[in-house]
């Protein structure tokens, strides 16, 4: 993502913009390391988001289960959730 890591993350982990999420996650709330930027959500799902050396973040989520397509379509999500932040603010 071309926002800042700790953007994305505080995107990712805000309450009030928790749609990104599957839908029986949205309404957890989630564990988080700010220190790594993690997050984790009633053990069933984690995100990871680092700095890109060119720039921006790098995200990871990882869905248990094996919902690597609800992961993918949650990331990008994500993304227009980080986006509408920026424009926002």
């Amino acid at each position: 993502m071309s926002a800042p890591p700790e953007v994305v993350f505080n995107t990712a982990t805000d309450p009030a913009r928790s749609g990104w999420l599957p839908g029986e996650l949205r309404t957890a709330r989630p564990e988080v390391d700010i220190d790594r930027l993690s997050a984790r959500w009633q053990h069933r799902a984690m995100l990871t988001v680092r700095p890109n050396p060119a720039g921006g973040a790098d995200v990871e989520l990882q869905v248990d289960g094996g919902a690597g397509d609800a992961a993918a379509r949650a990331l990008d999500d994500l993304a227009r959730a980080v986006d509408d932040n920026l424009t926002a603010g």
